[in-house]
């Protein structure tokens, strides 16, 4: 059957263009004949160009669905449901919820509407987290051994070199031997930031969240004591649970501190403001795992947003939006939190960054 592609929703079913679900109808050869606006973005082509295809051939293994097209047509079933991987060539593949109907009209035998999955993304994105953080702290433990040892012969030699000095150069020379010494002494302390989370014992005691969060508020403050202000938007219900509170309040404080500094010209204008946020958060899935409760703890504010070209890679180590920025505060702060079975989440635009730490409750 020859394709009568509409470029506009077929008589009768004109909302078809304003629903969110992407909606594509075939005819009786598999061809488009009709993709709603949001099915033009989920695939990430005009309808123009999709009606010269047949589904199945805008995917890698989309043959399978032959047999649901065919069983639709024969009026087997009302409609099919699934959640599908649709392989893309050259793209990600898409994770969707597909729901197939067979239509009663001319030149329209099948109607499909595909739901992003949400969840899957989700998870894949949590899998690609854990499975990056695996790798960063392998890299910086290898790498730090490897620059710890030559810096400490480094730092001797310098000294060494300064007791050997004559007295008539000592003052010029000294200042040369004093940059080796100091520089080392710099990359040392680079290299204990470094190897800090896998040194220190995990020591679990009794936490109350909200007391982590006012001490970080307190060394928040003391630090910016005047157009900075700090809103609390507590859950007090929220019971205390095993886990380290010294590393959790390391954590959130690396957040804020990054967010305060962030905040430097609203700081400067009166204006910033930062927002720490305690909820309990159910059937929460984490790296797979699903748990029925977990902490739902959010810092945000109001600042510049992180600039769009590292979003993706701010919790890689020495990574850094803000120059002389040391790029470790939250690769530490999501190595801290990993160790409590959590994650960090981080959304961010102009005018709103919120972080997201998800930890489990038992």
């Amino acid at each position: 059957m020859a394709s009568n592609t509409n470029l506009t929703p077929p008589r009768g079913l004109e909302g078809l263009d304003l629903l969110a679900s992407a909606i594509i109808i075939l005819d009786d050869d598999n061809r488009v004949v009709y993709a709603n606006p949001a099915a033009e973005h989920l695939l990430e082509s005009s309808v123009k160009a999709l009606s010269q295809l047949r589904f199945t051939e805008m995917f890698l293994n989309a043959d399978s669905l032959n047999a649901v097209f065919r069983q639709a047509t024969e009026n087997l079933f009302a409609d099919w449901r699934q959640d599908l991987t649709l392989e893309r060539s050259g793209r990600e593949p898409l994770h969707v919820h597909c729901i197939v109907s067979a239509l009663d009209k001319p030149g329209m035998a099948i109607l499909i509407e595909l739901r992003e999955n949400v969840q899957q993304l989700k998870l894949d994105r949590e899998e690609r987290l854990l499975d990056q953080s695996q790798a960063n702290k392998e890299l910086i433990r290898n790498l730090a051994h490897e620059i710890k040892n030559p810096l400490g012969g480094i730092r001797g030699a310098a000294q060494l070199l300064e007791l050997e000095l004559p007295e008539r150069h000592l003052k010029e020379l000294r200042e040369y031997t004093q940059v080796i010494v100091k520089e080392a002494d710099r990359l040392q302390t680079l290299v204990d930031r470094l190897l800090a989370p896998h040194r220190r014992p995990h020591i679990v005691g009794d936490v109350n969240i909200h007391e982590v969060f006012e001490r970080v508020r307190s060394l928040i403050t003391a630090e910016f004591p005047s157009g900075l202000a700090i809103k609390r938007d507590y859950d007090l219900s929220i019971p205390e649970f095993r886990g380290d509170k010294e590393q959790l309040i390391q954590a959130v404080l690396n957040i804020a501190h990054n967010a305060a500094q962030a905040l430097a010209p609203r700081i400067a204008a009166g204006d910033a403001q930062l927002i720490f946020q305690t909820r309990i958060a159910r059937q929460v899935t984490l790296a797979k795992v699903r748990y029925r409760l977990a902490l739902d703890l959010h810092i945000i504010d109001n600042g510049p947003g992180i600039p769009p070209e590292i979003q993706d890679r701010i919790f890689y180590p020495l990574v850094s939006g803000r120059e002389g920025g040391s790029g470790l505060g939250l690769t530490l702060a999501q190595t801290f939190v990993q160790q409590h079975m959590g994650v960090i989440e981080c959304a961010s635009r102009p005018g709103c960054t919120d972080f997201r730490i998800l930890i489990p409750l038992p």
